[in-house]
């Protein structure tokens, strides 16, 4: 990308997270691009980045910006815990300050991509498999992709407000309540008898450093979202979840080879994660689930819920495809973190 390209990808992050409600971490992405130049390694890396820099691509702002809010938290720069607690008058400076200081940490941020474990988008999957439910009256065994540091494996351990309609452990510490439009799905008992998920870099939550660094990848003024993580990662702490390293496309076809147990419904599920996934892959993916439905019975049937940006702006949208029959439904569209939900079916 040209360096104009990748300082309007910062403009352009820097105005979703307006949008969203999150004017310190709009602060933060906008002060670090203002503070880019050459003076500094960081500033060299970026404004030479060889790749997509957007949201969309190599999510290059939300990679540093998550070392701030590694920094902030630290308490290593005194600054930037004050434009953490909302000082915002000074953004620029602080930010700018804090870039020439601390270069060499900030730089390791670039190495890899924002790895989030967003709890809010188990509320649409919730939604769909309350769907499935209600349909079928049958069990899950649940296959994720793309699954982090696994804490949405522990989704029905979570309490669910989805419009008018309650769901899961209501006595959960992760509370999920989306702001909904449109009829509420279902009621209907999600049980869950099996879950299993891959990640080509998972996070080993059982390490403190890892968990410190997902919570930096949380926007430290979603007050709302930081608490329903630090909550997931407690209940991950009772219920360790396992999630197996490897690529999504052979996890997928071995997974979906297996013999499927008489009574239950197959769910393979991701949020978020298409886009980030090569043409390829992706075809591969979806010739196992045509493989694995076509052989899919009213006894042993399959689903396919995914929650993914639709290009539309930082839109998301819940799909189900279910077999047998291979039916598909638009179910809702909302927003990628899952914090607003439209319901269509």
């Amino acid at each position: 990308m040209t360096e104009d390209a990748v300082r309007e990808a910062f403009r352009n992050q820097a105005l979703f997270c307006e949008r969203s409600g999150t004017p310190l971490t709009a602060a933060v992405v906008r002060g670090i691009e203002v503070a880019l130049d050459r003076s500094t390694a960081t500033g060299r890396r970026i404004l030479d980045w060889p790749g997509d820099a957007r949201g969309s691509g190599d999510s290059v702002p939300l990679r540093i910006a998550g070392g701030f809010h590694a920094l902030a938290r630290s308490g290593a720069d005194e600054g930037l815990v004050r434009l953490y607690a909302g000082e915002l008058e000074n953004a620029d400076a602080v930010v700018r300050a804090a870039l020439q200081r601390f270069d060499g940490q900030l730089l390791g941020w670039l190495d890899s991509p924002p790895q989030t474990n967003e709890t809010g988008r188990a509320g649409p999957i919730m939604a769909g498999l309350l769907v499935l439910a209600s349909e079928l009256g049958l069990p899950f065994e649940l296959i994720e992709l793309g699954a982090s540091a696994g804490l949405n494996q522990n989704l029905d351990r979570f309490a669910y407000r989805l419009g008018e309609t309650r769901a899961g452990d209501l006595l959960s510490p992760v509370e999920l309540a989306p702001a909904w439009e449109g009829a509420s799905p279902p009621e209907a008992q999600v049980r869950v008898l099996a879950r299993r998920a891959v990640d080509q870099n998972p996070v080993p939550v059982a390490d403190p450093a890892q968990r410190e660094r997902l919570i930096a990848y949380c926007w430290a003024d979603q007050i709302g979202r930081m608490q329903r993580l630090e909550a997931a990662l407690a209940l991950a702490a009772e219920h360790p979840p396992h999630v197996q390293q490897g690529d999504a496309a052979d996890f997928t076809e071995a997974a979906l080879a297996e013999p499927q147990a008489k009574g239950i419904c197959r769910v393979l599920f991701h949020t978020i994660f298409w886009t980030y996934l090569p043409p390829e892959k992706q075809a591969r993916i979806r010739a196992a689930l045509e493989t694995a439905g076509a052989k899919a019975t009213s006894e042993r049937p399959l689903a396919w819920l995914r929650y993914e940006l639709n290009g539309a702006g930082g839109v998301a949208e819940l799909h189900m495809r279910s077999w047998p029959g291979g039916t598909e439904r638009h179910l809702a569209t909302g927003h990628p973190h899952g914090s607003k939900v439209v319901w269509h079916a």
